[in-house]
């Protein structure tokens, strides 16, 4: 089973019954990773701009 997290309504929804209007972020193994899923976004987003900086700077 597959969870998604809607973006529009802030709920964790399972696969096969997700909102179809909705905007969804996943799949997820667990319940838990997919109500982390904006955490684990920004938190890579942040590694990214790290990442880039770096390279930047560096040139590579």
């Amino acid at each position: 089973m597959a969870y998604w997290y809607n973006v529009s309504t802030g709920r964790v929804e399972e696969d096969g019954s997700t909102d179809p209007k909705g905007e969804l972020m996943g799949p997820y193994d667990t319940q838990e990773q997919a109500q982390a899923a904006l955490a684990t976004a920004q938190q890579k987003t942040e590694q990214w701009d790290k990442e880039d900086r770096a390279w930047e700077q560096d040139g590579r």
